[in-house]
């Protein structure tokens, strides 16, 4: 019951902000229709409703799941299984992320369906899974999270040389889009469930770092995506 009030106020919390600031707007400067106003309250409304629900079901099941399915690819004793599962999962997951489909709609309805919304999402999809198995392959070797991410970023502002303009902000956005409520959470108890059973107590420290990585690979395969195009 204590998670439940909780997790209610975070969400007014968090939504309290805009709504008012909307509300304010609407009575001073903008004016909207009473119907368009209307369906805002109700939004609102409805995203409180949704993100309460989906806040507790982070709770009860992904993250003990996620943090368990960690847990249990290391002690099978092959590292390949680790890394694959963490590119299936991270691609999923991926493909699960709201926020992910957001961004594809605008896109295709910019582009006037020249980048259409499937390819975008299934690349943003393969981009973050490569790089999920690349974070796990890191937790496996023992590899300093510094070296990729120097790497990561350097192949990225290489790779933005060679690609047209317009597809560089699109990348970069790629990139914040695969940080949401659907991914961030699984990859990040993923993680921390690999590490806890490889490093022990330094899990604190090995099992984070994979949303740092995994919002590269969305990055420079929106990049790529954008010389295939170009």
């Amino acid at each position: 019951m204590q998670n439940i009030k909780d997790t209610v106020k975070e969400v007014v919390y968090a939504i309290m902000p805009l709504s008012l600031i909307v509300i304010v707007l609407q009575f001073t400067m903008i004016g909207m229709p009473q119907e368009m106003f209307v369906q805002f309250m109700i939004g609102v409304l409805m995203v409180s409703v949704g993100l309460i629900l989906f806040l507790l079901g982070v709770h009860i099941g992904l993250l003990p799941v996620g943090e368990m399915i960690g847990s249990a690819l290391p002690r099978m004793g092959k590292a390949w299984l680790v890394v694959f599962f963490g590119f299936l999962l991270g691609f999923v997951a991926t493909i699960a992320e709201p926020d992910v489909r957001v961004l594809a709609i605008q896109v295709d309805l910019v582009s006037d369906g020249i980048v259409s919304r499937t390819i975008l999402i299934y690349t943003v999809a393969v981009g973050v899974a490569i790089f999920v198995g690349l974070a796990m392959l890191r937790i496996l070797l023992n590899i300093s999270l510094t070296y990729l991410l120097i790497g990561g970023y350097g192949c990225v502002f290489l790779l933005a040389a060679f690609t047209p303009a317009h597809f560089i902000p699109i990348s970069f956005d790629a990139g914040g889009v695969t940080t949401g409520p659907m991914t961030v959470p699984f990859i990040l108890a993923l993680g921390v469930g690999v590490a806890s059973v490889l490093r022990g107590k330094s899990a604190s420290t090995d099992g984070f770092g994979l949303v740092a990585l995994a919002s590269i690979g969305p990055i420079l395969a929106v990049l790529l995506l954008g010389v295939i195009y170009g």
